[in-house]
Order: structure tokens, then C-alpha cells, then sequence
């Protein structure tokens, strides 16, 4: 294969004609709360500028077409925005044939500001589909420890399928306009009826057409056991013996999932944010609507103790407030300033988004207000902001990644008494925003690429101890996935914050002196700190 044969994604994506998602409000927490927005802290001013991972780097000579080739590649590092490096490598498109076709990878590197690097740290924020390449270019002061960044080159990539890599592509912007914001024709249709389903399950497949498309053969190589090889290859390129990490969110899955296939190259793992390996999706959608109705409960205590709160009442008094705003939303759509309309899952994409962090509650203040004035412009500037979407741009295709790589990752079955069942218990356990979230099976129910038959739980048996930090008010990751991870890991070691939102190193000083000690000399601690 020449150096010119690499993989290209198959078709400009498209724009339908019509794009009706009558399902889209059902699947909005599962959608919102996988991509992580740990380290964000404050929300950045809405609809910033995006860093500077995007300079093209000029690629290494072509691997021989094996594993160790591709392990053995020299990267050219250019240098790019805030003092960074940046870089392309090579990665097969199919692990199982390294003789093939071939995807490229992008890297941000922050070197070691301390001299000479003790070695490699590999960061991924999460998602799937966030951009490990921009959580490094847009720099991670405030996050990582000083201390850390003096002793290690720290190396955000881009999975494959996502970003700057080899991207998976769908639709164009019209197209995702109409995706994530079109009210569709199905408004008479009970949900969960046998024609709801049966128009989801079209809608689904149109989706997943317009991926395959876009996209090609790659749309079946996004997995996330494809990436643990990735990463593997990117810790032979960086010349360390073992692999040292930082994953947040969804980026403990991959940690999890390396050091279960390669324990003896585990070197320094924390995995905060934990997910559970063994968690099917619909343990994962239950658990997480679970946690955001009670992250929406904290908020709205907190709420009602301060002055000028929206809000009013009881806590439960405040909660169905604002459970009547979500049912006139979905009776009645508001449009906003731009012409699109607020439909119910933009409305609840607009309220999880906030709950990541305790100081972006805030926000929830000015969504309550506007939406009942009628007013729907905060809101999509929150579902923006999540979507990374810019004056009708997306900057980004997490949201095409995040549909790619999970209906790889998760067995999938649309079965409807199954999934009604399901829908009934969500909105038993989680009153407000519970019975918007049944039917998630059905996004990848006619996905054109068979996904997983089963999840498993991992061992990583004889690595080195793994660090699992755990937030006991975490809604996206609850602090039970973070339990069952230490516990799944013959040396994982569990680490609580007691406190609010999505993952805690950077956030807790407690948390960052443990993490930062293991780092540098791969102490743990005797027993768990609980910190708080």
C-alpha cells in the first residue's frame, strides 16, 4: 500500500429532505450525559472559540503493514496554538488485518515544562466522541497539577472517529439542524405505541444510512476495543514500557478496558468518572436518569435557599414546576430568535447540561426564567454549547461519534414490551424527567454495523494498583459504577469525593493531592480519604 492509501471517508454527508426523530426526547439523557464535560468547570462564554488542534501535521513515513510497524512510527511534531505540538500517526483501519487500510490520528502534546520528561501521559476527557486533541490545545491548567506537568509530556488524540482523526460523518449542518432540532410529523402518535416505534425505527435506520455513507468502512472499526489498540500503539510510539493515563468520564472504559487486555503495561491509571464495564444500556440509562433527577433535586434546594431563585415552594413543589415547564414545552414547542424550535429533548438536553458541574447551576436560573416567558433562546444556546455548534456550525462530529462508537460498544434490542416495561420503571424512579427517557434501544436498533453481543467486566489481572475516583453526587457516572470498577479490578483502588458533578480531580484539593502523589510516585493510599 502506498503512502498515499489511506483511509478517506466515503461521501460529502448529507442533507435529507426530511429528518423526523419522534424518539429524540426519549434518548436525550443518555446522548447528554456520556459526553463528558469533566474539567469544564464553569461553562466556557457560551459558543466560544474552539482551540487550535486543527493545523494539519505532515505524516510519518508509512508503517510496514504490522502491529510492530505501526508501534515503530516517529511522529512529526509541529508546533501549534498556546505552545503546544501537534501531530498525525497512522493506525490500521482493522487491528486484525494491519495489512489493510489504513485511518490516521491526531495528537496535542503539552511538553513537560520541567526539562526532561519522566514520561508520557495520555488524557481523554471522554464522551465517546469528545476531542482529547482540543481538552489538551485549549490547555489544562486549572486541571492538571503544575507538578504533573513538569514531569510529563501530557498527550491529548482524537479517537478514531472522532475530530481530526478519520472522522465519522453524517449529515452536513442543515441535516443536523433538522436532526437534533426538527419537531417532526409523528406529534399524534401516542410514544411507545406500535406505530411510534415502528416510525422511530425508520427514522434510526435513515440515520444510520446517512453514516454509512458519509462514513464507509470505518463505521464498523470504531470500537472502543479498536481503540484500546490505538492506544496501545500511541504508548510503543511515546517509548514507554507502560502506559500512563488520565481518563475522565468514558475515557475510564478505555483505561478499564486497556489494562484488562494489557495488565502487564499498566503503569499509572486514574480513572475518574467511572463507568461500568458490565453495565448493559439499559443499567446505563436507568442509573443516569436516576442520578440527573437527583442532581436536579440538589439544584433545586440549593436553588431555593438563595435569593431571586425562579423557583418556589417545597423541593418537591419546585420539581413539579419544573415538570409542568418540560409538558408545555413538549405541548407546545417554542421558536427561537434563528426560526428553530425548542421541542422537549432539546429542553431536557438544555437542563442536564448545567448538572455537570455545581457551579454552572446558574444557568438553570435563566433557563427556567426565559422558557416561561416563553422565550427559547437560552436553551438552544445550552443545547449548543453541548452539541458544539457555532452560527450554524458544528465544530465537531461528537454527536455523529458518540451514536457511532456506542451502537458498536452496546448490544442493542428494540424488543417493544421490553422497552415499554423499561419506560414505565424510568418514569416511576425519576418523575420529572424520567418519562421522557424510555426507547433508547432503538437509536441503534438498525445500525447498518453489528455491535457487541454482550458486555463483560474486566480483571486486569497482576497490573499495578489503578486509581477509581468516584463523585457520590456524580448524575452522569454515579458514584455506584465507581464502586463495582475498584471492585472488577484485581488492584483497583477506590478513591470518593464526597460532593456534586462529573468527576472531581481538578475540582477537589483532596482528590488532586492523591491523584497528583500517585502520579509522580505511584503511592496509593491505605484506605479510601473520602474526601469532601
Amino acid at each position: 500500500m502506498s503512502e498515499t492509501q489511506t483511509l478517506e471517508t466515503a461521501a460529502t454527508p448529507a442533507t435529507p429532505a426530511t429528518r423526523r426523530r419522534p424518539w429524540r426526547a426519549t434518548v436525550a439523557i443518555l446522548a447528554a450525559c456520556a459526553l463528558a464535560f469533566s474539567g469544564c468547570g464553569i461553562l466556557p462564554q457560551l459558543l466560544a472559540a474552539p482551540g487550535g488542534s486543527n493545523a494539519p501535521a505532515e505524516l510519518p513515513a508509512a508503517p510496514d503493514g504490522t502491529v510492530e510497524g505501526y508501534g515503530a512510527q516517529r511522529p512529526n511534531w509541529v508546533d501549534c496554538d498556546n505552545g503546544m505540538q501537534c501531530a498525525d500517526v497512522y493506525a490500521p483501519l482493522d487491528w486484525s488485518d494491519p495489512g489493510g487500510e489504513r485511518i490516521t490520528l491526531r495528537l496535542v502534546k503539552h511538553p513537560a515544562t520541567g526539562g526532561e520528561p519522566m514520561g508520557t501521559l495520555f488524557v481523554n476527557p471522554g464522551g465517546p466522541g469528545a476531542s482529547g486533541a482540543e481538552y489538551v490545545a485549549n490547555g489544562i491548567d486549572g486541571t492538571i497539577a503544575e507538578e504533573v506537568q513538569r514531569a510529563y509530556d501530557v498527550i491529548g488524540w482524537d479517537p478514531r472517529g472522532v475530530g481530526a482523526s478519520t472522522p465519522v460523518r453524517c449529515f452536513d449542518a442543515a441535516g443536523m439542524d433538522e436532526f437534533l432540532f426538527g419537531l417532526g410529523d409523528a406529534g399524534d402518535l401516542e410514544p411507545g405505541s406500535d406505530a411510534w416505534i415502528a416510525t422511530a425505527l425508520d427514522e434510526a435506520e435513515q440515520f444510520g444510512a446517512a453514516c454509512k455513507e458519509g462514513t464507509g468502512a470505518l463505521l464498523g472499526h470504531v470500537d472502543t476495543a479498536s481503540t484500546v489498540r490505538d492506544l496501545d500503539m500511541l504508548r510503543a510510539i511515546s517509548g514507554d514500557p507502560a502506559l500512563n493515563y488520565l481518563g475522565f468520564s468514558y475515557g475510564t472504559y478505555i483505561g478499564a478496558r486497556y489494562a484488562d487486555a494489557f495488565p502487564d503495561r499498566v503503569g499509572r491509571l486514574v480513572l475518574d468518572g467511572a463507568m461500568d464495564p458490565s453495565a448493559g444500556l439499559a443499567d446505563v440509562v436507568r442509573e443516569q436518569t436516576r442520578g440527573f433527577e437527583l442532581a436536579l433535586r440538589a439544584y433545586t434546594s440549593d436553588c431555593l435557599q438563595r435569593s431571586g431563585c425562579p423557583l418556589s415552594g417545597t423541593v418537591d413543589e419546585a420539581m413539579a414546576s419544573i415538570g409542568e415547564l418540560l409538558d408545555r414545552v413538549e405541548a407546545s414547542p417554542l421558536q427561537g430568535s434563528d426560526g428553530r424550535m425548542l421541542s422537549v429533548g432539546t429542553m431536557l438536553t438544555a437542563t442536564i447540561t448545567p448538572l455537570y458541574s455545581q457551579s454552572n447551576w446558574g444557568y438553570l436560573d435563566r433557563l427556567w426564567e426565559s422558557v416561561a416567558q416563553g422565550d427559547a433562546d437560552v436553551a438552544l444556546s445550552l443545547a449548543d454549547f453541548y452539541y458544539d455548534r457555532v452560527d450554524g456550525r458544528y465544530l465537531s462530529n461528537s454527536t455523529e461519534a458518540f451514536s457511532a462508537i456506542n451502537c458498536l460498544d452496546y448490544p442493542s434490542d428494540p424488543d417493544p414490551e421490553r422497552m415499554r416495561a423499561e419506560a414505565a420503571e424510568l418514569a416511576e424512579i425519576a418523575p420529572t424527567i424520567g418519562r421522557f427517557q424510555g426507547y433508547g434501544d432503538i437509536a441503534c436498533a438498525a445500525w447498518p454495523v453489528a455491535g457487541a453481543a454482550e458486555r463483560g467486566g474486566v480483571v486486569a489481572a497482576g497490573a499495578d494498583p489503578i486509581l477509581v475516583v468516584g463523585t457520590t453526587g456524580d448524575p452522569a457516572t454515579p458514584y455506584r459504577w465507581a464502586e463495582s470498577l475498584a471492585q472488577q479490578l484485581e488492584s483497583g483502588v477506590l478513591v470518593t469525593y464526597e460532593g456534586e458533578g462529573h468527576t472531581a480531580y481538578g475540582e477537589s484539593e483532596c482528590i488532586g493531592r492523591v491523584v497528583d502523589d500517585y502520579l509522580l510516585t505511584g503511592a496509593v493510599p491505605a484506605a479510601d480519604p473520602r474526601c469532601s
